[in-house]
């Protein structure tokens, strides 16, 4: 892949009960904090986010957040960020993290997670961009995803070549590798069809 500038993490606002997961947030960020790689990521302080960004900052990384106005107190937005953009709506959230991302990182997380993902997903299907996508299947988390997608595949409901429309990781190094050995992107994102 060409450059790889900043990355864009989704993820839980909970922590949720395996602390494999915690741990891989936290390693996550000290690696884009090492590798100068800026994190783009919801904006919040609390559960797995905050402990994505915090690693980042400990790191004497950079991190973006966007959030939306009506969540700003709710997911107690994170002061401590080199930039904190305040957006309208939950889609303008995804379609601004989108325009700063070279690429995508799922870590476990719960229905908005799953939402900003196949989002993501969808849009790669739709050709409308080529960026790396890449599910951080920590513990086995995302298994029952790919095997939901295998299924439709296997029902006719999803091409087989778009069941490779992302990458599963099981680590850290994983994630990134992932990252790296995805091909230059080749589609220039048109923002007023996203």
């Amino acid at each position: 892949m060409s450059e790889l500038r900043s990355v864009c993490v989704y993820c839980g606002s909970a922590v949720g009960r395996t602390q494999a997961h915690a741990r891989s947030a936290r390693a996550l960020g000290a690696a884009l904090a090492a590798r100068d790689i800026r994190l783009v990521y919801g904006g919040g302080r609390i559960g797995m986010m905050g402990i994505l960004a915090d690693a980042v900052l400990a790191g004497g990384g950079r991190v973006t957040g966007v959030i939306p106005e009506h969540l700003e107190s709710a997911e107690r937005a994170h002061p401590d960020l080199d930039e904190m953009i305040v957006v309208d709506s939950m889609h303008t959230r995804k379609r601004r993290m989108f325009e700063l991302s070279d690429g995508f990182v799922i870590l476990p997380g719960g229905l908005g997670t799953l939402d900003e993902a196949f989002e993501m997903i969808t849009w790669k299907q739709l050709g409308l961009h080529d960026k790396p996508i890449v599910l951080a299947n920590i513990e086995a988390y995302w298994q029952p995803l790919l095997d939901l997608v295998r299924a439709a595949a296997a029902e006719g409901y999803v091409r087989a070549a778009h069941t490779h429309l992302f990458e599963m990781a099981d680590t850290v190094d994983g994630i990134l590798a992932a990252l790296r050995a995805a091909p230059a992107p080749q589609v220039t994102p048109a923002p007023e069809r996203l």
